[in-house]
């Protein structure tokens, strides 16, 4: 007996409460980006600057008693790991240390530096700070940049991509469901406040491509019956692509979720931001393809036939299978 997750033949109405979710989601939305603003994010290292140490030593790195012996150093948000090469010799381990920045951080390098060593010391005998590095919040804010560029560029080329492929009314909605995606995820992560760093913008990328690829399969599907049934009303033809493409889309969202939740429980703290981005941009992503991108698709209203060729339209490659 297989195992169905929804109806074998599922006929349910996406649309007799669409203003309700969408107001739901626009009020989200704005509850995010006033989180942001007001209560802040609470950025990592690799945003608020910091100290990075390069340490070696000829016993085997123990990030775990690291970790314990600067913790006890009270000195904020601490990155440990260790640094494999196969040019290493046999009695080479290396461990690469960041440490966030200091108030007065010019004073208090020297003397933050000399108590990990220490602290490093009484853990490994003959380690040794190889390099120290430090980064101000001039590179920090750099990185800031760099990373909402990335993120606007990704979702840039989407509704480039999604102009081509289908029309400019699917474009709209699929970037308007990526943002919505984004902005929750940024919003949930100030509330939260979980450390946020540049795994996180990883995790925010991955977010829009996910997103993306549930959105563009139930458009495809749209696309399909908008040719075959063209006297049948647009809600309709988006509930039924919707129901269509429901099993596909719960399963792949259900099996993603278990190797995620998995991950976030076992894997540890290191990259337990990461996942847990993921794992609410899968929920996100899955709620904004159903019913934000389709929503908006259906107030914008499109094209009923697109036997005739119209160069305005933007769907030259819509024939094309990618």
């Amino acid at each position: 007996m297989r195992l169905r997750l929804v109806p074998k033949n599922p006929a349910w109405n996406f649309f007799n409460r669409s203003k309700m979710w969408m107001a739901i989601s626009a009020a989200l939305v704005v509850a995010s980006i006033v989180s942001a603003f007001v209560i802040g994010m609470n950025f990592g290292i690799d945003f608020r600057g910091g100290t990075t140490i390069r340490t070696e030593s000829t016993q085997q790195v123990d990030v775990g008693a690291y970790r314990t012996a600067i913790d006890a150093l009270d000195l904020g948000d601490v990155s440990i790991t260790e640094v494999f090469d196969p040019t290493f010799d046999d009695d080479q381990f290396v461990a690469m240390i960041r440490i966030q920045a200091q108030e007065n951080a010019e004073a208090a390098e020297a003397s933050m530096v000399e108590a990990v060593r220490a602290a490093l010391q009484a853990v490994s005998p003959d380690i040794k700070f190889v390099s120290v590095e430090s980064v101000g919040p001039k590179v920090s804010g750099e990185l800031i940049q760099s990373a909402a560029l990335a993120v606007l560029a990704a979702i840039a080329a989407v509704l480039f991509y999604i102009w081509l492929r289908f029309e400019w009314q699917f474009a709209v909605g699929a970037v308007t469901a990526l943002i919505h995606d984004v902005l929750l995820t940024i919003g949930v992560f100030s509330v939260l406040q979980i450390k946020f760093d540049l795994a996180i913008i990883a995790a925010l990328l991955t977010i829009v491509g996910y997103s993306l690829n549930d959105t563009v399969v139930v458009f495809d599907r749209v696309r399909e019956n908008l040719r075959k049934y063209k006297k049948l009303a647009l809600a309709d033809v988006l509930n039924l692509s919707i129901n269509e493409t429901l099993a596909r889309t719960v399963m792949t969202s259900v099996t993603t979720l278990l190797a995620l939740i998995s991950l976030f429980v076992l894997g540890g703290d290191v990259i337990r931001g990461f996942v847990f981005a993921m794992i609410w941009g899968v929920l996100v992503g899955t709620y904004s393809s159903i019913f934000i991108a389709s929503g908006v698709l259906l107030r914008l209203g499109v094209s009923r036939d697109w036997s005739k060729s119209d160069k305005k339209a933007g769907t030259q490659f819509s024939n094309i299978d990618a």
